[in-house]
């Protein structure tokens, strides 16, 4: 885990680029607080930069980047980590190596083999770059997930990226806010795809890479993985399905392999903890391996939303196994949107949801005490666990059903007849339907539009391949996986993190395991019956006594914030939320409408609302109060 920075300019000369270097760099530098380097080489007509910020957790002493190739000089600069990088290096002859971490075999696989064919094979997470002297290339690259961020800006002729927006900004000029992207902002709570909303700052694409002609200055983009979801019908005939117990024992095994390789390091690793059964899960796989393990756990006061019960009688449930783990436990209060302005810096991009709070809380007791943690992201969108799947598979069997299943279904799940009559017929549309965040009228007033545009996944360039075939569960876990997961969950989770200077691992999108859950069988990830999301995870972490039956059982709760009670009361409001919302921050910007801000304060309720409500008032106030604190940070042309 640590931060790369670089450029291809045929206008600056080295020692410009270089500065420029160490200037993002700097910017960088809690991605890397360890070492800092940057390198300049010169091909055909334009130099190439590469800059690198380390926070050293494998290969200590011989870690350090960038990474040279003999044979042809080529050097490479990578961000995250190959978790199967020994196993890759058993093709290799064991005398070449100067280094004993995974970069230098990322490095020698791109110099041997197509950037295709070297992508395929790598597991892990990683955005990196290549330079190739002999091919007068450079190649741009990033995980299957987009787990590790990479943006890029051309400027007069120059490619500048990094891994982080505030880089490219102190180097390449301020870029202008891309204010039509306001509607789909505050539509979909962040914005999907490969655009940002810095005007010509993209997000190089997940599972992709870019290949830059060194001689001409031009570039394409292409895939080399998406995660597919095939149907059980192929051309050829009907596959067999695999059996239940069949598909526990394959997935318990790419499950807890996915653990153990995630535990390489050279420094200690530890876990998140909270009461749902995916971290639960990691960190019970983690501790049979790592006995003596730190765990941490965010709690609040709000009794709805603090799972520090549920996960102290997980931990009591698992007796001697957790004996040696060490528990670390912090709370996240209503004093915490003090500290917003610094998490809307740090995420660069505005996303309005209530999780960046704990997120970050969580990643700050982490950060002190060790340099990496696994967590349990990922599970949700590749294993159907999200309430609206449970509704999604409940709608398609409706629509097949008879008379006296249809009345069982509604009688299992109340808000299906709701759902049914707004559902779209599109897999696209239905995604936003449930979570919108303001109509369309709603958004026309807030920021005084006449018409508003709110963009599809297609126009963003964020939509999955999608043949048509695909059963509708797997369509939305497809969409699911292409948007949400890496230009929300995962920017949230990476960002907040290395604010804190720590790397998270995410076992569960380690992609054999992502490739395996798409080929099950739908109903092996939701059970209707049972009224249970994410299923056969339920079912084989109850065979192999990773969860105790009650820790199986548990309904899921999502990971949020009580917004709700710390929003409710304008006279209890913690200062940074008063001078923003009340102080004359949203007159002097110009852009949303100061009454109806004010008429959404006055909304805020918790009667109804708890951790499962999709959308509520305070979600809506916290929306303005994100946007209105970005906007203050990084809008180069307020009033």
């Amino acid at each position: 885990m640590c931060g790369i920075q670089g450029l291809v300019s045929a206008r600056m000369g080295v020692a410009e680029v270089k500065e420029k270097l160490l200037q993002m760099g700097d910017i960088q530098r809690h991605r890397g607080p360890d070492d800092m380097a940057a390198a300049v080489y010169e091909s055909s007509v334009r130099r190439v930069g590469f800059g690198f910020v380390r926070l050293s957790i494998l290969d200590l002493e011989t870690g350090m980047q960038p990474v040279y190739a003999q044979a042809d000089n080529s050097a490479l600069i990578c961000n995250g980590q190959l978790y199967n990088y020994l196993e890759l290096k058993e093709g290799f002859d064991d005398g070449q190596w100067q280094t004993k971490g995974d970069a230098e075999v990322i490095l020698q696989m791109l110099c041997r083999f197509q950037p295709e064919t070297a992508l395929s094979v790598f597991n892990g997470m990683y955005a990196g770059a290549f330079f190739s002297p002999r091919q007068r290339r450079l190649l741009l690259f990033r995980d299957r997930f987009g787990i590790k961020p990479l943006y890029y800006r051309v400027v007069d002729g120059d490619l500048f990226f990094a891994s982080e927006i505030k880089a490219l900004l102190k180097v390449s000029g301020s870029a202008p806010i891309d204010k039509a992207a306001f509607p789909t902002l505050f539509t979909y709570r962040y914005l999907p795809g490969e655009a940002t909303v810095f005007a010509g700052i993209k997000r190089l694409p997940p599972g992709s890479f870019m290949s830059y002609d060194l001689d001409t200055g031009k570039y394409e983009i292409k895939s080399y993985w998406q995660n597919i979801f095939p149907e059980p019908e192929a051309a050829s005939g009907r596959r067999e399905k695999i059996s239940l117990i069949e598909a526990q024992e394959r997935l318990y095994e790419i499950f807890t392999d996915a653990v153990r390789l995630r535990l390489r390091s050279d420094v200690e690793v530890g876990s998140f903890l909270s009461g749902g059964i995916d971290s639960c899960a990691v960190a019970a796989a983690a501790v049979k391996l790592q006995p003596e393990f730190s765990l941490f756990t965010i709690a609040f006061q709000e009794k709805i939303y603090n799972e520090l019960p549920v996960v102290k009688d997980f931990l009591a449930a698992g007796g001697a196994r957790f004996a040696a783990a060490r528990h670390h436990v912090g709370f996240c209060q209503k004093s915490s949107l003090n500290e917003l302005p610094d998490l809307v810096r740090s995420l660069e991009e505005p996303i309005f949801l209530g999780a960046i709070l704990p997120t970050d809380q969580v990643c700050r007791i982490a950060g002190r005490r060790v340099k990496t943690v696994l967590t349990g992201e990922g599970a949700d969108e590749i294993f159907a666990g999200y309430r609206k799947f449970l509704l999604e598979m409940a709608a398609v069997a409706h629509l097949d059903g008879t008379g006296s299943a249809k009345l069982e279904l509604e009688q299992l799940y109340p808000e299906l007849k709701a759902y049914l009559k707004q559902r779209a017929a599109d897999p696209l549309q239905r995604y936003i339907q449930s979570e919108m965040l303001f109509s369309e009228v709603e958004l026309s007033r807030l920021l005084g539009y006449d018409k508003i545009a709110v963009a599809g996944l297609n126009e963003l360039k964020a939509a999955p391949q999608l043949s048509g075939a695909e059963h509708p569960l797997n369509a939305a876990l497809a969409v699911e996986s292409r948007c949400r997961l890496p230009d929300y969950v995962i920017l949230r989770l990476d960002k907040l993190a290395m604010r804190h200077s720590l790397e998270t691992r995410t076992p569960f999108l380690d992609y054999r395991l992502a490739e395996f859950a798409a080929r099950l069988p739908v109903d092996y990830k939701i059970n209707l019956k049972a009224g249970r999301e994410k299923y056969i995870l339920r079912e084989t972490f109850s065979r192999y006594k990773l969860l105790d039956e009650r820790s199986v059982r548990r309904r899921k709760q999502p990971f949020t914030s009580p917004l709700a009670s710390w929003l409710g009361a304008r006279d209890l409001w913690p200062e940074v939320v008063a001078e923003t919302l009340l102080g004359g921050m949203i007159e002097r910007h110009g852009v949303l409408d100061p009454e109806m801000v004010k008429e959404l304060t006055r909304k805020v309720t918790t009667t109804g609302v708890g951790p499962a409500t999709l959308v509520s008032g305070a979600d809506r106030l916290f929306a303005i109060l994100v946007f209105t604190l970005w906007y203050e940070e990084f809008s180069s042309d307020r009033n």
